[in-house]
């Protein structure tokens, strides 16, 4: 008698079999739903990441017009490369020599490879290119993201 209680303690084969079975039916469901989130995260830092580069780009603008920054004549007014919001520029109108900074750092696009400097992933318009054909040149009037395939909302990552 005292054996037939020790059997009945444990599992069935068949008992663990459907028990694995179920596990892996929850877990196929869930994956896609972390997908999901993994990508609408990564998103999110996207558009974080263009919006403060975007309005650092706009505050070097303004200190260019308002004369705290030299500017050529013929030149745009807007950064010559995104390294120069991080590195800062010298204010002009500063008697102490102070640099202006306009950004604590470039931050990286995060659809990009992770062995690129952080200026490497993004894509830079200048002044003279027309939108429907964004092209680097003289100066970062714009960024972009590089990352293939489209959003979450069908839009293309580029077009953000």
């Amino acid at each position: 008698m005292r054996s037939r209680a020790i059997r009945r303690r444990g599992f069935t084969l068949i008992e663990v079999v459907i028990t694995a079975a179920i596990v892996g039916i929850l877990a196929a469901g869930v994956m896609p739903l972390l997908e999901l989130d993994a990508r609408r995260t990564r998103e999110q830092d996207l558009r974080r990441s263009l919006r403060e580069m975007r309005e650092a780009i706009d505050a070097y603008k303004v200190a260019a017009d308002a004369g705290k920054v030299a500017k050529p004549a013929n030149a745009s007014g807007y950064p010559p490369n995104l390294e120069a919001l991080v590195e800062g520029v010298p204010d002009i109108t500063s008697p102490n020599g102070l640099r202006l900074y306009f950004m604590r750092r470039l931050p990286r696009d995060p659809f990009a490879d992770g062995s690129q400097p952080a200026a490497a992933t993004w894509g830079k318009r200048s002044y003279a290119s027309p939108p429907d054909q964004p092209a680097a040149g003289d100066d970062v009037f714009d960024v972009f993201s590089l990352a293939p395939g489209d959003g979450i909302n069908g839009v293309p990552y580029r077009q953000w």
